[in-house]
């Protein structure tokens, strides 16, 4: 292994986004100290932006390699190698999903569920929720999936008074179950999305292989945080939905635009002009729509697209690593590396690695959507949760703790472990 002055570049700065991420909630309270308007508050605003972190050092990157090359032609033309094609889905994808229609739906669909079972709203509610929305990934994909899950939640949990313990109990269920609730199909969730059409992985294949797994674990890991917290849920008064209803039609319109988005989410110039057409509608039916979350959606793409450009070059040292482990060690390593970056970009080394077994592919992919509650960096959806989730009542403007989403994510996490490999 010899690296290049780039790659140390690349990977010295990817650790320090890592370091930035756990520090987000300092940054913000320092900037909370800061007198009102001033430049150190704004700036400090600016870094305590968890969506900002890895475009941020993505750009010092970029000035890395002009530097380093002593042409900025060399920067741009490594920009322009890069595919960003998976943050630009999730932009319009998130900004799509979020829309008042489809998020009636959405709840409403939940509420049915929820009615089945007989316990009071709160609990009844969130068992549906957390349960069957996650597996609602494996359809319409993970980054529309926790739109939907995140917009539904902060209404009636976050910003309705639940404990903090709750709370991030809650966000660490609800990213570990979307991460491994998408793998019911071949073409929704992101780490497998990347191998699926080089190992001839299809939906029957995910299904019998990874899909019931899945269901098995949301359905225990939701369950127990649910027994833990079963009081407090119980508890909450039910919260109704005071907007003005959304004509069959408009939903009906909303879910064809979500549909041919997913369609063609690998041709962005084509799902680009759907989400124009999609905009010129929002903006003809204002009187049934939200703001759209166009901020929310550009942020998270930011975060996405910083990712792609720092993770790109850490291939030098994963890819050795990938080679170098067998059986459990690259199931429970992949758990731990997804930790650190993007599960899709560990699953997309894993194809580069020529002749490798079946059982070590399991391995690879099972450990990396395990592993993709753990943090924010995990899994290409979790920057889409924070950032509606972050802003909720109960997290008082100091925005969500690295460590307290990690704590809350060991649980369930520790559920997939045993369904996806224990039990395998």
């Amino acid at each position: 292994m010899n690296p290049s002055s780039i790659e140390m570049l690349a990977s010295t700065l990817f650790a320090i986004a890592v370091l930035h991420t756990f520090c987000v909630k300092q940054f913000a309270r320092w900037a909370h100290e800061s007198p009102s308007g001033s430049v150190r508050g704004h700036l400090l605003h600016f870094l305590a932006e968890t969506e900002v972190v890895f475009g941020l050092w993505a750009a010092a990157l970029f000035l890395g390699i002009a530097a380093l090359k002593q042409s900025v032609a060399a920067a741009v033309h490594y920009v322009d190698s890069l595919n960003f094609t998976e943050p630009k889905f999730v932009f319009v994808i998130m900004v799509v999903a979020a829309t008042r229609p489809v998020v009636k739906l959405a709840e409403a669909l939940i509420s049915l569920a929820a009615r089945v079972l007989p316990l009071r709203e709160g609990l009844s509610f969130y068992l549906a929720a957390l349960v069957f929305g996650p597996l609602l990934g494996s359809f319409i994909t993970e980054p529309a999936a926790m739109t939907l899950l995140a917009l539904v939640l902060k209404r009636r949990y976050f910003d309705h008074g639940i404990s903090r313990k709750l709370a991030y109990a809650t966000l660490g269920l609800l990213f570990v179950n979307v991460s491994i609730g998408g793998t019911l199909t071949h073409f929704a969730a992101p780490p497998v999305l990347m191998v699926a059409a080089k190992w001839n992985w299809d939906t029957t294949f995910m299904l019998t292989h990874f899909g019931w797994r899945a269901a098995a674990a949301c359905a225990v890991s939701t369950g127990l945080v649910a027994l833990v917290f079963r009081k407090e849920l119980s508890a909450l008064s039910p919260v109704r939905d005071a907007s003005a209803g959304v004509p069959t039609w408009l939903t009906l319109t909303h879910l064809v635009t979500l549909a041919l988005v997913v369609v063609f989410a690998h041709h962005p110039d084509i799902f680009f002009g759907v989400f124009v057409l999609f905009l010129g509608l929002v903006t003809a039916t204002q009187n049934h729509q939200d703001a759209l979350k166009l901020r929310e959606g550009l942020l998270v793409g930011f975060f996405l697209a910083g990712l792609v450009t720092l993770g790109s070059l850490q291939a030098y040292w994963l890819k050795p690593l990938i080679q170098s482990l067998s059986g459990s060690a690259l199931f429970y390593g992949a758990t731990g590396l997804t930790a650190l970056t993007d599960n899709a970009a560990l699953t997309y080394l894993g194809t580069l690695v020529e002749g490798i077994s079946d059982e070590l592919k399991y391995a690879l992919v099972a450990g990396a959507v395990t592993g993709g509650g753990l943090t924010v960096i995990a899994n290409a959806p979790n920057p889409a949760g924070v950032g509606i989730l972050q802003s909720a009542r109960v997290f008082n403007g100091e925005g969500i703790s690295p460590l307290g989403l990690f704590l809350g994510a060991l649980l369930p996490t520790t559920v997939a472990v045993v369904f996806f490999w224990l039990l395998h």
